[in-house]
């Protein structure tokens, strides 16, 4: 299921990276390593993305490892690691518009939302979305494309 998300999110990735200039090598590279923490062990303290961005670090990935740091839920809300570059925002984007098949945001947070969260989380779910989704028409609105943003096949 994991390797799905991230091949959808690649995809939705590079179909922005279609309409707006990028580094395209750079945003394929984040999207299909963005969750690689998530089989990987964890040191003590460590949290998602954090793993991931310590083992591109390691692989001598810093450019990768710095797209990744800027794509969890909760980076929108801290301006050290909002997403910031085209890059950044497309992955973001992507990854919020992709659970195991292309969603979109709204349909991503709903399912979300269906899941037995922790109080914690429904609060950031509700402190993140109205940014996310301006994350999402502002984009949309750059690339001069609307959901869904892919083709089939």
């Amino acid at each position: 299921e994991k390797r799905i998300h991230v091949a959808l999110v690649a995809k939705v990735a590079m179909e922005f990276a279609k309409k707006i200039p990028v580094n395209r090598k750079l945003l394929l590279a984040a999207a299909l390593l963005h969750d690689i923490d998530k089989a990987a062990m964890k040191l003590p303290g460590e949290r998602h993305p954090d793993t991931a961005v310590r083992i591109l670090l390691e692989e001598g990935m810093d450019e990768v490892a710095a797209l990744v740091r800027t794509h969890p839920l909760h980076a929108i809300l801290d301006p050290n690691i909002s997403p910031k570059t085209m890059e950044e925002k497309i992955l973001y984007l992507s990854d919020k518009m992709v659970k195991y098949d292309i969603v979109g945001v709204d349909q991503r947070f709903a399912l979300w939302r269906a899941e037995n969260l922790p109080k914690e989380a429904v609060v950031l779910l509700d402190s993140t979305y109205p940014k996310v989704k301006a994350l999402e028409k502002e984009m949309f609105s750059i690339a001069k494309i609307s959901f869904p943003v892919y083709t089939k096949g």
